[in-house]
């Protein structure tokens, strides 16, 4: 198979892919995806938020923010008792990954060492973790790559040129530094952006080059559609056409040929048609259970449905897929001494 990776895309480029004939782009994403991913498989990750609210940064898209005048009711860090019940619950229902969400600018070394418990109880249960948990100093992401966390999400939000008008509490390079801490540690990267916030298609280009050009793609690239809550700055912006998010979502996929492009937020604002486009284009991650941190998500059942109709279906844990792995090795074995 060919390598297909570039760590050296320019703005025009990117920008001439999304300028792209509709089909012309689907059709490029898919050959790639194909060369990769079973185009039929979806890996499914379930979020829980383990610290909601109070949060110092001034994300305009952001419930949690504490400069924000919304209704959302702060919360004390979770139980592990309780964390482990939903990652249980989540497990059940199909979920490889269970992500951990906290709403801190940064946190301290006696808040992380909870996390870092957390951390192992999910792994007791046979699943892949994932936090994400703001910013981190070098010593708090070694604590992370000793509890044995195999994803660290951190978004870049948008481009760097827009960045300015929806954070001013953290700079782009806080994001990028947190980003090569967690990298040096050996931990996958979790990084993506939010669509619909009022950007440019120039903007969510810049965004795409920035994952693109890193030393070494994101293992997971969440693409996120602002969803809108009453109370924050970015409440009442227009809404991106459906067509450019997967669009957005095609060129992630030809960028980044290796990763796992996830449909994150805001699904529940797109129809079952939309969803497919993006499958088509190459997504083959997504969040699953009804809720998302502070935002709804479709339910389990409807999203069961929908694979249903499409012909997808989840994607098993990797240990199970080690173990078919090993089955279909000895089954060529057997057969082959059947037939020799």
């Amino acid at each position: 198979m060919t390598d297909v990776t570039r760590h050296d895309w320019s703005l025009e480029e990117i920008e001439g892919l999304l300028d792209l004939p509709f089909n012309d782009l689907l059709y490029r994403a898919q050959t790639l995806h194909r060369e990769q991913f079973d185009p039929n498989r979806v890996q499914v990750s379930t979020l829980l938020s383990i610290k909601t609210g109070a949060c110092s940064e001034d994300c305009g898209y952001c419930s949690q923010s504490a400069k924000n005048a919304t209704e959302l009711e702060r919360e004390k860090l979770l139980p592990i008792e309780e964390v482990q019940r939903a990652a249980q619950e989540a497990k059940e229902k199909g979920a490889t990954r269970f992500c951990m969400g906290a709403a801190w600018r940064n946190q301290t070394d006696k808040n992380l060492q909870r996390v870092v418990e957390m951390i192992r109880t999910v792994h007791d249960l046979g699943m892949e973790t994932c936090v994400t948990l703001g910013m981190l100093s070098d010593s708090q992401a070694q604590m992370l790559k000793e509890a044995g966390l195999d994803y660290y999400n951190h978004n870049l939000d948008t481009s760097p040129e827009f960045y300015g008008n929806v954070v001013t509490t953290r700079t782009y390079q806080d994001r990028l530094d947190t980003l090569a801490r967690i990298r040096e540690q050996g931990i996958n990267v979790c990084s993506g952006g939010i669509l619909g916030m009022g950007e440019s298609r120039r903007d969510r280009a810049s965004m795409l080059r920035e994952l693109a050009n890193l030393p070494k793609h994101p293992e997971s690239v969440p693409i996120n559609m602002l969803v809108q809550v009453e109370g924050t700055p970015l409440y009442g912006t227009e809404a991106l056409d459906p067509f450019e998010f997967v669009r957005t979502v095609a060129v992630t996929r030809i960028l980044m040929p290796k990763s796992y492009v996830r449909l994150s937020a805001g699904r529940t604002g797109m129809n079952d048609q939309t969803q497919a486009l993006c499958f088509m284009a190459g997504a083959n991650s997504m969040f699953y259970g009804e809720r998302l941190l502070t935002t709804d998500n479709p339910e389990a059942d409807a999203d069961r449905k929908l694979f249903q109709r499409l012909g997808l279906h989840f994607e098993e844990s990797l240990e199970l897929q080690a173990t078919e792995k090993e089955c279909d090795s000895k089954r060529k074995v057997r057969l082959a001494a059947e037939f020799s």
